[in-house]
Formats: structure tokens, C-alpha cells, sequence
């Protein structure tokens, strides 16, 4: 299976990291082709300005956009990992789904309303955040992330959502509790793709 890893953390010491490290080594021993676009290391330009819309209308999609999408058209699943700020996506990445998940590539208006263009794609999601789980639970903030990304940005254009984990109180554990993680890492992409 063709998979694209959407990676965006800047550091390369973090726990993001080892999640993205271990992602791949799993993906990888199953035989699974693995492209990562790390978008720090990229670069990768997040605002979606005028121009780029301008040209997109015209049908002349920019060039990074372009190299981007065609990573994503390619993939048959797509994991996005991330950490949580602000209870959101990293604005890099927010800002790579703006301008990748473009109508017209993602998604187009039909006459029967939103035609998703991605289907027969699956996602993952896996993200980090410092909070104790167990808060984000009864604040309902697990399942208020759960919706916006996995039905607002997976469903929204027809990837299906296959898992989404999410490892909170980073920063404050013990070693045994990230190598916990880390495993249910390993053994997620082992069992879902």
C-alpha cells in the first residue's frame, strides 16, 4: 500500500518524532511504500493568499500545492501526526490542508451538494498534547477534536478515518509510559493498514 505521513513538529528530539520514526518502521516492515513530507523541513508556505486561489480558478494550481497534491492523490492512506496547540492543528499543518485540500483536488459542489474526491482513501490521525487525557475527556475536548478532524477534514472530502490516538500529559510521564505509546503506534499501523 502507497502511504503519505503528513508530519508537522518542529523539533527533532520530540516525541512526535519517535511516533513518526516508529510510524514508518512499522509501515515499512509490512512492505508498505512510505512517503513522509516533514512541512517544517520543507518549508512548507501555509497561507493561502489571493493569488494562489486566483490561479487555481484558472487552472494553473502553484507549483508547491501542486507537488503536494499529487503526494495525496498518490497515497492510498494518508496519517497526519501532530501535536495539539491551542486545541488545534499546528498552523502549518492547518495551513497545508487549506491549500491542498482545495476545492476542485478534495472536494467539488455537485448537484446532490459536497462530491468528496478523496474516497476510497484511509486516514489516521495521531496527536500529543500536555494535558491529562483524562481532562480532555471530561471537558469533551477528545471528542470535539475527533469531529473537526476526522469528519471536517478526513470525511469532509471522503478519506475514511481508521483511528485517531491520542497520547496526552506530554512532558509529564515516565519513560515507560512513552515507550507504551510508541507501541501503540507500532501496533496500529501494523493492524489498520
Amino acid at each position: 500500500m502507497k502511504h503519505l505521513i503528513v508530519y508537522a513538529h518542529p523539533h527533532e528530539g520530540s516525541l512526535n518524532n519517535a511516533i513518526l520514526n516508529t510510524a514508518v518502521e512499522a509501515l515499512e516492515a509490512q512492505g508498505h511504500e512510505v512517503v513522509v513530507r516533514d512541512l517544517y523541513k520543507l518549508g512548507f508556505q501555509p497561507v493561502l493568499t489571493e493569488a494562489d486561489t486566483a490561479s487555481m480558478r484558472a487552472g494553473q494550481t502553484p507549483e508547491d500545492i501542486a507537488t503536494e497534491q499529487k503526494y495525496v492523490a498518490d497515497a492510498e492512506a494518508i496519517t497526519f501526526i501532530y501535536p495539539i496547540w491551542w486545541t488545534g492543528l499546528p498552523a502549518i499543518l492547518k495551513g497545508y490542508v487549506d491549500r491542498v485540500f482545495a476545492y476542485g483536488f478534495a472536494y467539488v459542489a455537485g448537484e446532490a451538494g459536497i462530491e468528496k474526491l478523496l474516497t476510497g482513501k484511509k486516514g489516521l490521525i495521531i496527536n500529543t498534547h500536555g494535558t491529562p487525557s483524562e481532562v480532555y475527556d471530561q471537558i469533551g475536548m477528545t471528542a470535539g477534536l475527533k469531529v473537526t478532524s476526522d469528519v471536517g477534514i478526513f470525511d469532509f472530502v471522503g478519506i475514511e478515518a481508521v483511528d485517531h490516538l491520542l497520547f496526552g500529559s506530554i512532558g509529564y510521564l515516565e519513560t515507560v509510559a512513552y515507550e507504551a505509546m510508541l507501541e501503540q503506534v507500532k501496533q496500529t499501523v501494523s493492524t489498520k493498514f
